[in-house]
């Protein structure tokens, strides 16, 4: 199986990126996780990206705040699909990274996740992987299934509450 690469600008970003290993961890896709920034290091960030395929990845996470050019610098080096995760900041909650993420020019695409969105972009990295992986794609069935499955149980635990 090919592993999912994810990148942080700064390791203030590691809440958001826990959610998405523990989310690859339960599906059992592997994963390698960096620290590198768009303009703090940009020679680690372009070598990675331009390597990502070589080093066995299929997928990119790319997550940073503010300025939040690291999914675009990590998109601009590779062919690789690239998931950016824009993090909230102290600076405009998050918008300003939403923005600077989902804003890329035509040619160099990245898809975007909500502001913090480090489940949905390993899910979405897990989707990507599971157009060639038929376990995989078994396994994300069967938490979409569990996952309505929780949901049905909330509903009956709230009708029998409130319903009279």
């Amino acid at each position: 199986m090919k592993k999912v690469g994810i990148v942080m600008g700064s390791d203030s970003d590691l809440p958001v990126i826990r959610k998405a290993t523990d989310t690859l961890d339960s599906l059992g896709i592997p994963f390698e996780v960096h620290v590198y920034s768009a303009h703090r290091t940009p020679k680690e960030a372009k070598e990675f990206a331009e390597n990502a395929r070589e080093n066995g990845f299929g997928v990119i996470i790319a997550a940073a705040g503010m300025a939040a050019h690291l999914a675009g610098a990590i998109a601009a080096n590779t062919t690789l699909p690239v998931i950016g995760i824009p993090c909230k900041s102290s600076v405009l909650d998050g918008i300003d990274a939403l923005l600077s993420t989902v804003m890329m020019p035509s040619g160099i695409p990245v898809a975007t996740v909500a502001i913090n969105g480090g489940v949905n972009a390993a899910l979405l990295s897990a989707q990507i992987l599971a157009v060639a992986d038929e376990a995989l794609a078994d396994k994300l069935n069967a938490k979409r299934a569990a996952d309505a499955a929780a949901v049905l149980d909330k509903d009956k635990a709230v009708a029998a509450e409130l319903n009279k």
